[in-house]
């Protein structure tokens, strides 16, 4: 018996030229395709806490530190209070 063929999703966008020309230099910059671009940026968006699809470890950590250090306790423990709401709901 034959497998059905399946059958991918075809989605367009239509935003600002201005925009788009943007996304494409920025994809050109990382050497990746605007498409996987736009979706490393909606899942960043959509999971700001998740460390899963973190792709150089050494630079997300040096990120984190260099972030770290512009914070001041209050809006870390600030932070880490948010993160516990939105994980509780």
């Amino acid at each position: 018996m034959p497998k059905a063929a399946l059958r991918k999703e075809k989605w367009t966008l239509s935003f600002d030229p201005l925009l788009k020309t943007l996304v494409v230099k920025a994809a050109r910059r990382k050497g990746v395709y605007p498409v996987a671009l736009l979706e490393e940026l909606v899942r960043e968006r959509f999971n700001p806490y998740g460390h899963t699809d973190v792709k150089d470890s050494a630079e997300y950590v040096a990120t984190i530190r260099k972030h770290s250090l512009k914070q001041t306790d209050e809006e870390f423990l600030a932070e880490i209070r948010a993160w516990q709401k939105s994980r509780s709901s």
